[in-house]
Protein backbone atom coordinates (compact mmCIF):
# COMPACT_ATOMS: atom_id res chain seq x y z
CA UNK A 1 0.00 0.00 0.00
CA UNK A 2 1.62 3.31 -1.68
CA UNK A 3 0.59 6.26 0.81
CA UNK A 4 0.86 9.59 -0.49
CA UNK A 5 1.03 12.93 0.28
CA UNK A 6 -2.67 13.25 1.53
CA UNK A 7 -2.87 10.20 3.14
CA UNK A 8 0.53 11.89 5.59
CA UNK A 9 -1.73 14.89 6.05
CA UNK A 10 -4.48 13.56 6.90
CA UNK A 11 -3.03 10.88 9.38
CA UNK A 12 -0.96 13.73 10.87
CA UNK A 13 -4.41 15.96 11.22
CA UNK A 14 -6.09 12.24 13.00
CA UNK A 15 -3.13 12.11 15.41
CA UNK A 16 -2.95 15.91 15.84
CA UNK A 17 0.37 15.95 14.66
CA UNK A 18 1.83 19.17 13.44
CA UNK A 19 4.37 18.31 10.17
CA UNK A 20 6.94 20.39 7.89
CA UNK A 21 5.28 20.13 4.60
CA UNK A 22 9.24 19.17 3.11
CA UNK A 23 9.09 16.57 5.28
CA UNK A 24 5.82 14.37 3.87
CA UNK A 25 7.03 12.82 1.39
CA UNK A 26 10.20 10.96 4.07
CA UNK A 27 6.72 10.60 6.62
CA UNK A 28 4.90 8.54 3.55
CA UNK A 29 8.25 6.79 2.55
CA UNK A 30 8.65 5.22 6.23
CA UNK A 31 4.91 4.69 6.33
CA UNK A 32 4.82 2.63 3.52
CA UNK A 33 7.58 1.11 4.90
CA UNK A 34 5.75 -0.03 8.10
CA UNK A 35 2.44 -0.84 6.19
CA UNK A 36 4.33 -3.33 3.96
CA UNK A 37 6.61 -4.73 6.73
CA UNK A 38 2.92 -5.64 8.58
CA UNK A 39 1.14 -6.82 5.44
CA UNK A 40 4.54 -9.17 5.07
CA UNK A 41 3.73 -10.52 9.01
CA UNK A 42 0.30 -10.78 8.21
CA UNK A 43 1.23 -13.42 5.45
CA UNK A 44 3.11 -15.45 8.11
CA UNK A 45 1.31 -18.93 8.54
CA UNK A 46 0.37 -19.05 12.00
CA UNK A 47 -1.80 -22.17 12.66
CA UNK A 48 -0.63 -24.23 15.47
CA UNK A 49 1.21 -21.55 17.16
CA UNK A 50 -0.07 -21.13 20.59
CA UNK A 51 -0.25 -17.82 21.59
CA UNK A 52 2.60 -16.18 24.46
CA UNK A 53 2.46 -14.17 26.73
CA UNK A 54 6.07 -13.57 27.17
CA UNK A 55 8.59 -14.85 24.24
CA UNK A 56 10.91 -16.50 26.57
CA UNK A 57 9.94 -19.15 28.80
CA UNK A 58 10.80 -17.92 32.08
CA UNK A 59 9.43 -17.94 35.49
CA UNK A 60 8.60 -15.00 37.71
CA UNK A 61 10.80 -14.38 40.36
CA UNK A 62 8.61 -14.14 43.83
CA UNK A 63 9.74 -12.75 46.82
CA UNK A 64 8.91 -14.65 50.39
CA UNK A 65 5.04 -13.02 51.45
CA UNK A 66 6.08 -11.82 55.09
CA UNK A 67 4.60 -8.64 56.64
CA UNK A 68 7.61 -6.08 56.72
CA UNK A 69 5.95 -3.13 58.14
CA UNK A 70 4.57 -2.13 61.24
CA UNK A 71 0.63 -1.32 61.90
CA UNK A 72 0.06 2.38 62.03
CA UNK A 73 -3.48 2.45 61.29
CA UNK A 74 -4.47 3.57 64.71
CA UNK A 75 -1.81 6.46 64.51
CA UNK A 76 -2.90 7.26 60.70
CA UNK A 77 -6.61 7.29 61.93
CA UNK A 78 -5.76 9.77 64.48
CA UNK A 79 -5.56 12.53 62.17
CA UNK A 80 -8.22 11.59 59.99
CA UNK A 81 -10.69 14.16 59.60
CA UNK A 82 -13.32 11.10 60.64
CA UNK A 83 -13.28 7.27 61.28
CA UNK A 84 -15.55 4.82 62.53
CA UNK A 85 -15.08 1.51 63.49
CA UNK A 86 -11.42 1.37 62.07
CA UNK A 87 -12.97 2.96 58.36
CA UNK A 88 -12.77 5.81 56.76
CA UNK A 89 -15.33 8.19 56.45
CA UNK A 90 -15.14 10.58 52.96
CA UNK A 91 -18.71 12.25 51.26
CA UNK A 92 -21.18 10.53 49.72
CA UNK A 93 -20.66 10.98 46.11
CA UNK A 94 -22.77 8.81 44.10
CA UNK A 95 -26.63 8.89 44.91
Amino acid sequence: MELDASDVEKIAHLARLGINTEDIPAYARNLTDILAFVEQLNSVDTTGVEPLAHPLDATQRLRPDEVTETNNRENFQKVAPETESGLYLVPQVIE
